[in-house]
């Protein structure tokens, strides 16, 4: 009875939650607060828009003076709440952070000519093989989502352009697709969960600044942009990581890049 009356105590208050919102900050808005019941266990999910920072501590401010007043209206009080009850998916790579977004979801993709293609040592062919076999393995493995690796673009970015880099095990969950046209390949990839921002946090701090910059996403009204360039940086990384394993290039590579023996052609 008690979880009941949790529920139809959020329900009833909408607009009341959404003003609250608004008096702590001029940039978060409420959109709504879903309601999960097991048992005795109630747990409130709120969702919101946060314009063009990342948001994070922004929302805990607002959560928290929200579920202050919902203490206040009701007559029988839960016997402990928490902040965060581990449903958001936050920082976690789980199957939350595939089927929603809690940032902005990316798509990202290009048709590659035969041409391009030959300059990567491949064929249309061999790089869709490739990606079947990984899709399959993926699966074995009990992945969430199915690429060859988000996370070393987006770290990468994220510690250049001042976001929450802890932010990649949830950004780094989506799915890479391959489709052959012909002698040209179809190559996209759908980052579902990605969390950005150009205001706010890591964003002042003046290396960020400066990277932000130089690709024209400092300040307000440029998140989404910087968004794109992620959904970009990760198409790019899967092309090349997709090439180089069919090229055989993959561990040559490391050997001449990474620990710098010399300066040698990787295919010819």
């Amino acid at each position: 009875m008690e979880s009941v009356a949790m529920m139809q105590l959020v329900n009833a208050g909408a607009d009341r939650w959404k003003a609250i919102v608004w008096q702590q900050s001029k940039n978060a808005e409420l959109v709504e607060i879903r309601v999960h019941l097991e048992g005795n266990l109630v747990t409130l999910v709120f969702d919101y828009t946060t314009g063009d920072a990342a948001g994070q501590n922004m929302v805990t401010f607002c959560t928290e003076a929200v579920v202050s007043e919902m203490l206040r209206s009701l007559e029988i009080k839960p016997c402990d709440w928490y902040i965060e009850g581990n449903l958001s998916g936050d920082k976690k790579a789980s199957s939350i952070s595939l089927s929603g977004a809690r940032g902005k979801k990316i798509v990202s993709e290009v048709e590659l000519t035969a041409q391009a293609l030959r300059k990567l040592s491949v064929t249309s062919g061999q790089m869709m093989r490739y990606w079947e076999i990984c899709v399959v393995n993926g699966v074995l493995s009990g992945s969430v989502g199915a690429n060859g690796h988000y996370a070393n673009g987006l770290a990468a970015f994220m510690l250049c352009t001042g976001q929450d880099v802890a932010c990649v095990a949830e950004a780094a969950i989506g799915c890479t697709r391959m489709e052959k046209r012909g002698e040209s390949l179809y190559v996209a990839v759908s980052l579902p969960n990605l969390i950005v921002g150009t205001v706010g946090g890591g964003t002042s701090l003046a290396t960020a600044q400066a990277c932000l910059s130089i690709v024209g996403c400092q300040g307000t009204g440029k998140a989404r942009r910087l968004a794109e360039i992620a959904g970009a940086l990760v198409l790019a990384g899967e092309i090349s990581i997709a090439a180089a394993m069919c090229s055989k290039d993959f561990t040559r590579a490391h050997k001449i890049l990474g620990r710098k023996k010399g300066k040698r052609p990787l295919s010819g």
